[in-house]
């Protein structure tokens, strides 16, 4: 009987999971993907775009994470002194200006205009910039090859678990808002379906029930939680920061114009940073 009762809990929450519209967007559309209909031009270039994307996310992403547990003390860039700050500046700077200059509307036009089906890869071309743009900083920033602090012993464990931590905070927030923009295969596969790319509803889920910017606290949060301690990183830190604090003001404006009195009521029932100790009765479901 309990064998039973544990089978029947199991198949409830197995269903419950495929119900989340968060995995259930990500099966359908996988799903879609896998039975393409013809045309072998859309098919490689789809294939080839998702590589890149794919292959380029992973990158740009190892390379933040190393280079910041560092503290940007060990990368390759070369460019002598003092001319170093400013390429480092420049490398700081392209990140966060581009990245949300295409965001806005002239952005997005641009983005759908590049090459064949640049509508339906749009998503895609994104996260390959956005991609590329982490790799440079962090593969080119000159190193200042000046260390204030390094951790050691239990304080260097403690940060590195923080580190961690911080890291599966902005992937699950980033899995939160809808796993396949945030990695940019929604263009990718819905071009392999010959679709039109569907984009995730306003979240509301997981970390974003308890506040309206997740991505960009756990993004913060990475920033400050590495274990050494250089000009370089506190430049980086303080640079990035300023870039989650105006960001999601940016973000929320282009909410408040599509999702209209939805996004109003959502704002007013979650915080914006940092969750309420208690439940809001009026917190959205």
């Amino acid at each position: 009987m309990g064998k039973r009762n544990r089978h029947c809990r199991g198949s409830v929450g197995a269903v419950s999971m495929i119900a989340d519209p968060r995995i259930a967007r990500l099966i359908a559309l996988v799903r879609a993907s896998l039975h393409p209909s013809p045309g072998g031009g859309r098919i490689a270039l789809a294939l080839v775009m998702g590589m890149i994307c794919h292959v380029a996310f992973a990158a740009g992403v190892l390379a933040m994470i190393v280079a910041m547990f560092f503290g940007l003390s060990e990368s390759l860039g070369t460019v002598p002194w003092p001319w170093a700050a400013v390429a480092n500046a420049a490398l700081i700077l392209q990140f966060p200006l581009a990245h949300s200059a295409l965001l806005t509307g002239p952005g997005s036009r641009l983005l759908a205009r590049l090459g064949a089906h640049g509508a339906t890869l749009a998503t895609t071309t994104y996260a390959i910039i956005a991609s590329l743009q982490l790799l440079a900083l962090f593969a080119l920033w000159t190193p200042s090859g000046i260390v204030w602090w390094r951790a050691e012993g239990a304080v260097f464990w403690v940060l590195s678990v923080a580190y961690g931590a911080s890291w599966l905070l902005l992937l699950k927030a980033s899995f939160d808002a809808g796993a396949e923009v945030q990695s940019g295969a929604l263009g990718w596969l819905s071009l392999l379906a010959r679709i039109r790319p569907v984009f995730p509803d306003m979240p509301t889920q997981g970390l974003f029930r308890l506040i309206r910017q997740p991505i960009y606290v756990a993004f913060a949060l990475t920033l400050w939680t590495v274990p050494v301690w250089t000009p370089d990183q506190l430049a980086l830190a303080i640079s990035l920061t300023a870039y989650c604090l105006v960001a999601p003001r940016l973000k929320e404006r282009r909410f408040a114009a599509r999702y209209g009195a939805r996004f109003e009521a959502y704002r007013a029932a979650v915080p914006y940073a940092l969750p309420r100790l208690t439940k809001d009765r009026h917190d959205p479901q």
